[in-house]
Formats: C-alpha cells, sequence, structure tokens
C-alpha cells in the first residue's frame, strides 16, 4: 500500500483544483491566519456581513454543498473511483425544536438515498444536534422532559432506519456529554441491532477509559445477543477537556501522551476484528499507522479487502493519499462529506483550520503531495 501515490489520490481532481487545495492548506499552516481568519468571521458574523464571498474556498475544499442536492456530484464524482460517501448534515449549537426536526428530516433524506444510491453506504448525525447540550450533563435526571424528548428523536430516527435497513453513525462528543449518550445509544444498540448493525456509536480512544467501556461492550453484546457498530476516532476536544478537568478538580480524562492514545487506538481496533462476529467495525482516522494496523490485521486473519464488517473513513477535503489509495485496492472507504448553509456551517470549518493548524504534520504533508501531483501534470 503505497500512500505517497499522488497520481491515484488525486485523480478525481483538476489541476485547477489542486491548486486551490494548496492554497487552502498553506493559509490554515499559519496560526495567525488562522486566527486572524477565525476573528474576521466573528465579526462579520455580529454584524451581519455576507461571509461566503470570503470564505467559499474554505467551503469548497471541505464541505459538499449547502444542501443534500449539491452533495450527490460530489458523491458520484468521489463513487467512479470507489470512494463513498456519507453526507453529514453539519449544523451545530442548535438549540429549537425547529432546528431538531430540521436534522432529524436531513437524516431521513440521507437514509432514503443510502436505499438507492450504491455511492452513499450510511446516514450520520452529532447527537447535540438533537438537545440543547445542557440537558446531556449528568446533573440532569434521566426523567428529564428534555431527555424524554431526546430519545424520542433518537428512536424516530433509528426505527426508520431499521425499517429501510440502512446503518447510522451517531458521533461522538464532550466528555461532559458522553456517559448520557452512551447510555442512549446501548439501549438502542440492544433494540435495533439483533439481525445487523443498525446504530454505530462512537468511541474516542484519546479517553483513558475506553478500552475498558469495549470490553464492556462486548461481553455485553455476547450475552445479550445483538450486534455492536463502532466507530474509532481518536477525539478532537482535547485541549478543552484538559482545562475543563482542571476547572472542575477531576481527574484528566485524556492519556498523557500521543503514543497512549495511538496504542489505546490500535489495541480496540484489534480487539474488535478478534470478535468480527459481534462488532462491526468503522476506522474513522488520518492517522497511515492505524490504517495499516487494520489492513495488516485483515491480511493476516484471511478477510477479504472488502468485507462489509471493515469500513475506513477521513473527511472530505482531507488524506486524499489514504482514502483513494485504499479505494483502488478495493477496501470500503467512506469520505464524510459535510454540508449546509455557509452560515450555519462555519464551526465546522473553524475546527478543521484549527486542527490542521495545530497538527502541522500532517498539513505538511498534504501540501507536499499537492506539490508534487501539480509538478507532475506540469
Amino acid at each position: 500500500m503505497d500512500f505517497n501515490n499522488t497520481q491515484t489520490a488525486y485523480a478525481y481532481k483538476t489541476k485547477k483544483e489542486l491548486k486551490s487545495a494548496l492554497f487552502v492548506y498553506r493559509i490554515i499552516t499559519k496560526p495567525f491566519m488562522v486566527t486572524l481568519g477565525k476573528t474576521f468571521l466573528n465579526i462579520a458574523l455580529f454584524l451581519r456581513i455576507p461571509i461566503k464571498p470570503f470564505t467559499n474556498f474554505m467551503f469548497k475544499q471541505f464541505c459538499g454543498g449547502e444542501n443534500l442536492d449539491e452533495v450527490l456530484p460530489v458523491s458520484e464524482k468521489l463513487g467512479k473511483y470507489n470512494v463513498k460517501s456519507i453526507p453529514d448534515y453539519s449544523i451545530e449549537g442548535v438549540s429549537e425544536e425547529t432546528a431538531f426536526n430540521n436534522l432529524i428530516s436531513e437524516v431521513k433524506k440521507v437514509i432514503d438515498l443510502v436505499g438507492i444510491n450504491k455511492n452513499i453506504p450510511f446516514a450520520v448525525f452529532k447527537p447535540t444536534g438533537l438537545i440543547k447540550a445542557e440537558y446531556l450533563e449528568q446533573s440532569v435526571s434521566n426523567d428529564h422532559p428534555a431527555v424524554e424528548s431526546y430519545r424520542k428523536r433518537y428512536d424516530e430516527i433509528f426505527a426508520y432506519a431499521a425499517e429501510k435497513n440502512v446503518s447510522v453513525l451517531v458521533d461522538a462528543e464532550d466528555f461532559m456529554y458522553q456517559q448520557r449518550i452512551d447510555e442512549i445509544l446501548l439501549d438502542f444498540m440492544k433494540k435495533y441491532n439483533r439481525e445487523k448493525a443498525i446504530v454505530f456509536t462512537t468511541l474516542q480512544m484519546y479517553r483513558n477509559d475506553r478500552l475498558d467501556y469495549l470490553d464492556f461492550l462486548i461481553e455485553m453484546a455476547k450475552r445479550e445477543n445483538f450486534k455492536l457498530g463502532i466507530k474509532f476516532v481518536r477525539g478532537a476536544y482535547m485541549e478543552k477537556e484538559r482545562q475543563r478537568a482542571k476547572d472542575g478538580n477531576y481527574p484528566d480524562p485524556i492519556y498523557s501522551t500521543k503514543p497512549e492514545t495511538d496504542a489505546a487506538y490500535d489495541n480496540a481496533i484489534k480487539v474488535c476484528v478478534e470478535n468480527i462476529q459481534y462488532v462491526d467495525v468503522f476506522n474513522g482516522t488520518h492517522n497511515a499507522e492505524s490504517v495499516m494496523n487494520l489492513v495488516n490485521l485483515m491480511e493476516r486473519l484471511k478477510f477479504k479487502n472488502d468485507d462489509k464488517r471493515m469500513w475506513f473513513s477521513q473527511l472530505y477535503g482531507m488524506r486524499d493519499n489514504i482514502s483513494f489509495n485504499l479505494a483502488a485496492e478495493k477496501y470500503n472507504v467512506a469520505k464524510y462529506v459535510p454540508y449546509g448553509p455557509v452560515k450555519e456551517v462555519m464551526p465546522y470549518l473553524v475546527r478543521r483550520a484549527e486542527e490542521n493548524s495545530s497538527m502541522g504534520s500532517q498539513a505538511g504533508e498534504e501540501i507536499i503531495m499537492l506539490k508534487k501531483e501539480i509538478n507532475n501534470r506540469a
């Protein structure tokens, strides 16, 4: 597996698109530019200045469009290279009933598409898109009306997905919210994951309790005879989680070093592959070593490359060298493709910019590979 094969990685992009991507990465690898851009956006939003003309280059790099119809041509384009798409309605921080219902409606639209579009294998949603986040804290009672309504919104989505035989990924959230989400999703996995994994939870492996929780889930699945759907990520809120633990005077829930996180991630994948009769694995990582860890496990244990119980995933606009080279070898690969109105998707775009700014090595690799392929086409 050659993840440095830029010809395969960028076959779907024109030279103009490669140059645009290079421009984006050159900007977001400069922390002062990211800080300046974030400040400008906050001011523009406060003053109600149209931001689309100033953010379009970023939006096109990391998002599929403003609505689901605009995502479909992107999905078709990726599908020509055996890379599937997961449309992700990336609206965050909502607190109104109308917004909750809009998310449910969008997820159902994607569920419908899964049944008729071979390029879309999963639906997905973010848990805080269905409830005002403060109600997910453990200080709020399980029988609080807001929590009961939250469960009903989940059930509406999962019941619809089960009827259509479609799997739904549920993203992870902050530590302070995740325990309630874990409890709810376990209940729904028991309810809906009898024949196949309809409901997928997400484990953030930078958390130092997740290997134990994974062991608990597998034992529960064996004992109560249901399937687990698990998406694995490293985690996206490290600095915030550390500060919250310090401010709240509770133990830091995050591993103290990156090697510990890497080891936990790879161990979790290994445990799942060894228990694959109980677990469908969604390997959501931009880390090439963790990708190869699963590739090597599959090869050693004689799994077919396209075994439907194992998926690889990266974000749209990032790590195409991993996605497209895996897909060329017939592995199951899906890109998360965020979409939504530009103004509403800005929190997502800001996170992507900050993430690349703080993770200079991966972003730097993107620049090197983009320049290499541009030169190849000169």
